[in-house]
């Protein structure tokens, strides 16, 4: 079904030929299809739109328990997702190589993170940490949070 979400999402123009499915207790409650073109939004990846998706569905941020079937092995943005959404296995297709030959390679992004931060191709650097931390202080004191 994810290569079918893949399929159809390409051929619709919606994005690159990628597609997501999420189940849990053997039933699909998410899906997705890379949307980044036709939502101009350079995070709707397949595995992101899926997760939020069953997210909505479960009516919960974690997804333990879950298995998340992809199209191509998710790229560093959406392995990201998937660990934040504590999905507990991925399965994908083509693999990051493959998705490199047709013009989707993100090694550069996992040579990024092995950069300092101030070095890299996108220069990062703290700025008014001192004042940023005051919310940081107030989460530890707040007393009605969900923690996750």
């Amino acid at each position: 079904m994810a290569i079918e979400l893949a399929l159809r999402g390409m051929r619709n123009n919606e994005g690159g030929p990628f597609g997501a499915v999420i189940v849990k207790d053997n039933a699909i409650i998410g899906q997705g299809n890379n949307c980044v073109i036709s939502t101009n939004d350079p995070t709707a990846h397949a595995e992101i739109v899926a997760i939020r998706d069953a997210c909505q569905h479960i009516n919960n941020f974690w997804l333990n328990d879950c298995v998340i079937y992809a199209s191509c092995e998710p790229c560093p943005m959406c392995l990201g997702a998937i660990y934040w959404a504590r999905l507990s296995k991925v399965y994908y297709g083509c693999t990051k190589k493959d998705a490199a030959q047709i013009g989707f390679n993100d090694e550069f992004i996992f040579k990024e993170l092995q950069i300092p931060a101030r070095e890299r191709s996108i220069p990062m650097e703290s700025l008014s940490r001192d004042i940023a931390l005051r919310v940081f202080v107030e989460w530890t004191e707040k007393r009605d949070k969900s923690l996750y």
